[in-house]
């Protein structure tokens, strides 16, 4: 079955960075467009980024756009997302969806990784 599985999270000062990385399996991760959500406490899920399948560019956010960075290695099943410039507003869960941003709320998701930005 589908299994995603999210790390790279942490407590980071404002300013920071962090690489969250997913790691798929159950599926041709190649043959799949696939988008970052995040869930901030007390809020639902809010679509970050979604990627094509090869080499297309990926979309942003409007919020998360200049600082973030998706990217995927298909010979590693792995998606990625660089994050710059962290702010408070980006402390959240994140997790990786199977899908493009059209499934970014109900596509099957991995258990997520929690990203704190705080001083």
């Amino acid at each position: 079955q589908v299994q995603l599985v999210e790390s790279g999270g942490g407590l980071v000062q404002p300013g920071g960075s962090l690489r969250l990385s997913c790691t798929a399996s159950g599926f041709t991760f190649s043959s799949y467009d696939m988008t970052w959500v995040r869930q901030a406490p007390g809020k639902g899920l809010e679509w970050v980024s979604s990627i094509g399948m090869v080499n297309s560019p990926p979309n942003y956010a409007d919020s998360v756009k200049g600082r973030f960075a998706t990217s995927r290695d298909n010979a590693k099943n792995t998606l990625y997302l660089q994050m710059n410039s962290l702010q408070a507003e980006d402390t959240a869960v994140y997790y990786c969806v199977k899908g493009g941003t059209y499934f970014a709320t109900t596509g099957p998701r991995g258990q997520g990784t929690q990203v704190t930005v705080s001083s």
